[in-house]
């Protein structure tokens, strides 16, 4: 998927967030990369429903975007580290309020459920 043309008008600022992190698992992957390295099959088990195709695909995305940064080692087997970038952790704070703003979604909705059942 090619990157859009920001050069346009209103919303533009929100499109290029996005676009980064958006997705089903992009915004997840980042939020496990906050404050700390993480190799490739931890990332497997944090995120257990994600494919080996598709996260490998996200991954390649954010470091494509500048806010991941990929470390291979050279042993045997390679060893193969994931962090944010400075500029990665620059989305720390919405990763935050993107979590306390889901946690609040889902008190709603069960709420809502346990009063029309």
């Amino acid at each position: 998927m090619g990157k859009r043309n920001y050069d346009c008008h209103f919303g533009c600022p929100v499109e290029a967030t996005l676009d980064v992190i958006g997705g089903k698992w992009k915004g997840v992957v980042l939020f496990h990369l906050l404050g700390r390295k993480r190799r490739y099959n931890e990332l497997r088990r944090l995120l257990p429903d994600v494919t080996q195709r598709m996260l490998t695909l996200q991954l390649r995305d954010l470091e494509r975007d500048g806010v991941v940064l990929r470390s291979v080692y050279p042993e045997v087997p390679p060893r193969v580290e994931y962090e944010l970038t400075e500029f990665g952790e620059s989305l720390g704070p919405i990763l935050l309020q993107m979590r306390e703003w889901g946690a609040e979604y889902k008190n709603r909705i069960l709420k809502v459920r346990q009063m029309a059942a």
